[in-house]
């Protein structure tokens, strides 16, 4: 079944997913995205379809950064100056007796 819609053609494929969670990719589908042996693909989860895509060899330059900033204060700390003190959470009715009663 195709559909045309604003000019891209979107083919309805079927692959089953196996006893270890594995799926084959439609061989159209991988000619199409040059996807061959070893080629890294990313998943990208929206509500609850997926969307798979040709990944790149090399890692994302952001990724090499991941986990090096050095804070002088902690992030909350840091949050609560830029957006104020956060609310006093409410207090525990639980235990406590009305008077008069």
């Amino acid at each position: 079944m195709n559909r045309t819609v604003k000019r891209f053609t979107l083919y309805f494929m079927k692959s089953t997913v196996s006893s270890k969670g594995q799926i084959t990719l439609p061989a159209e589908i991988r000619a199409r995205l040059g996807l061959g042996a070893g080629t890294p693909v990313r998943f990208e989860l929206t509500g609850d379809s997926v969307i798979l895509r040709k990944g790149s060899a090399g890692a994302h330059p952001v990724d090499g950064l991941y986990g090096r900033l050095e804070l002088a204060k902690p992030v909350d700390a840091l949050v609560d100056e830029m957006r104020g003190p956060r609310p006093a959470a409410p207090r525990s009715r639980r235990g406590t007796r009305r008077s008069g009663a």
